[in-house]
């Protein structure tokens, strides 16, 4: 309360008793009154306004869509083996449309492959020592034709990630003054486009099987000096072999030095790397997950709940999901050694691989999802799983064949134009056992997700998608594309992801990687001379990989078969110098 203080003006007050008086007394009390009442509408301005911005937080956290994906593994479990089964592998894997529609290139996720590593006999010399091949089906953040239909690369790991090459000319980054992995892997086939962004299935692929496997080929020598330095490279050239309804046999494979290439900086590294090791028999098949567009929501209550990308699979007519056929493994009777024999002047050799050296790796009806929901909102000690291993299991899950069997009301099936898929629940409701935890991602019907939190509303649809960007190769006249340069070109190919491709022939020892893989000329005239041998006998027409034990073999795109010009038949390959999408 304000006080009369005692001024100059004081004296001119009458005395107590007075008329004057009486009526400042009324004064000061119309003045304590409004002091009062000035007061109250104060604090009211104050506190209200606050209650009003907590609740317009609340709201507007109720109504906003935070972005997140969902990440993780598929764990399918195996029988091991013996480690003699050291040279290679091959499996079948389900191919088709992983999400209802394509989102843009946010989007990626593998389909079921492997990581094959090389088998060491001796501690590595430093602490991390990452080199693999871990290539397979799927869509990448760095596919610049992306399709609902998976592609295929060829995924091959130099030391921790310092290079990787996923086909003929296709690695890491699109500087061409620093390769990284471009010149990786050399083409075999001469009846087999291989395009820089992936190798494409035939549009609307889904739930027939694609076979690849990869078996090292004698096609070089061992070397003892390697880029000028006393360090070896081995000779095996680890071939990409596929098998599908209209292309079967070898189409490419790494070149020795893309392996040995670091133990010139590191000698320590010398023999440590898919070059001259075997490979590792007992691999981790999985299905690696890495970005499904997710949105998450809050309501009223703070009851948090997320929606995730209509993700599918393919059924049979039995209900269930057949998404791997026929692991095997091999030993180096299964082909190697045959070739061996004939390249230095045995029996030919027709290319199929020799049954009594590979072994079934067999299923053992067991599967694990490591899915989570991932977000810039969401700490790291506090991303939950889905609880999606409540209603998928490993049923009728046989020695040759993966499947996966669904039960959950929340799971629906449809009918496409190109088969049947059932689709995932879309909605999860994060349910908690207890103060301290995480909780878990629980499926729910939409129905019984709040209207206020807006997830009804959220479309996962492809939008805004930057133009794709056109691969090029160096146009110099002085680089290894040119000099010596093709012998046939050029031609171009139209393909199902609606990219062209421009492509040349090349004399198979004059190919750019092959000029790039540390070789002399007489060591390439040798090569050269084995791959003919090749190309006469390995036809695209037979049985080379063991086939399917059931489902029907999917077909790459046609357009990438292709017919070697006349006079170039054999000792010839088609090389992809440019892809872009024309006007």
């Amino acid at each position: 309360m304000m006080k009369m203080k005692n001024t100059k003006f004081s004296r001119f007050l009458p005395k107590q008793g007075g008329e004057w008086f009486r009526d400042l007394k009324k004064m000061r009390f119309f003045i304590h009154t409004t002091e009062l009442f000035f007061i109250a509408s104060l604090l009211f301005m104050l506190i209200v306004p606050l209650s009003c911005r907590q609740n317009k937080t609340d709201n507007s956290y109720e109504g906003i869509i935070r972005k997140g994906n969902v990440g993780g593994y598929t764990i399918v479990y195996r029988e091991d083996v013996d480690e003699s089964y050291n040279a290679g592998f091959s499996l079948y894997a389900t191919a088709w449309p992983l999400l209802r529609e394509y989102p843009g290139r946010d989007f990626q996720s593998g389909l079921f492959g492997t990581w094959m590593h090389a088998q060491l006999d001796k501690p590595a010399p430093i602490e991390r020592m990452y080199s693999d091949i871990e290539g397979g089906l799927g869509w990448w953040r760095s596919t610049e034709f992306p399709t609902e239909t998976p592609k295929f690369i060829m995924g091959g790991v130099e030391l921790n990630f310092v290079a990787w090459a996923n086909g003929p000319g296709a690695g890491k980054g699109r500087d061409w003054s620093k390769p990284k992995g471009k010149y990786g892997v050399a083409q075999l086939s001469p009846w087999l486009l291989f395009p820089p962004d992936g190798l494409n299935l035939k549009q609307g692929t889904c739930g027939e099987l694609f076979g690849y496997g990869y078996l090292p080929l004698p096609l070089t020598d061992p070397k003892s000096v390697t880029a000028g330095k006393n360090v070896p490279t081995g000779n095996q050239c680890w071939t990409l072999f596929i098998n599908t309804g209209n292309f079967k046999g070898p189409v490419a494979f790494f070149t020795p030095y893309f392996w040995s290439r670091p133990s010139v900086e590191d000698p320590r590294l010398s023999g440590m790397f898919l070059d001259c090791r075997p490979s590792k028999a007992n691999k981790a098949f999985q299905m690696e997950t890495q970005y499904i567009h997710s949105a998450e929501a809050t309501d009223a209550k703070g009851e948090r709940y997320v929606r995730i990308a209509p993700t599918q699979y393919p059924i049979g007519p039995d209900g269930k999901s057949e998404l791997m056929n026929r692991l095997m493994v091999y030993n180096k009777k299964a082909l190697w050694d045959g070739v061996k024999a004939w390249f230095e002047g045995g029996d030919p050799v027709d290319g199929t691989i020799d049954l009594s050296g590979a072994c079934l790796q067999k299923f053992i009806g067991k599967v694990r999802l490591t899915w989570r929901i991932y977000g810039d909102h969401i700490p790291k000690n506090k991303r939950a799983m889905l609880n999606i291993n409540s209603f998928i299991s490993a049923g009728s899950t046989d020695a040759t064949t993966f499947r996966l069997s669904w039960n959950s009301d929340l799971i629906t099936k449809r009918e496409t134009e190109n088969g049947t898929v059932v689709t995932l629940p879309e909605y999860y409701h994060l349910v908690k056992t207890g103060q301290d935890s995480i909780g878990e991602w629980v499926a729910v019907a939409p129905e019984d997700v709040p209207a206020e939190t807006g997830l009804h509303k959220v479309s996962f649809s492809r939008s805004g998608d930057r133009p794709p960007e056109t691969f090029v190769t160096p146009e110099d006249e002085k680089s290894c594309w040119k000099n010596p340069g093709p012998v046939a070109g050029p031609f171009k190919a139209k393909l199902g992801d609606g990219s062209t491709v421009t492509y040349y022939w090349y004399r198979f020892a004059d190919q750019p990687a092959l000029l790039n893989a540390d070789l002399t000329s007489e060591e390439r005239e040798k090569l050269q001379k084995r791959v003919e041998k090749i190309h006469r006998l390995w036809t695209k027409d037979r049985e080379y990989l063991p086939p399917p034990t059931t489902g029907k073999l999917a077909d790459v795109d046609p357009a990438l078969i292709v017919v070697p010009p006349a006079g170039l038949e054999v000792g010839y390959v088609p090389i992809v110098t440019r892809q872009e999408m024309e006007k």
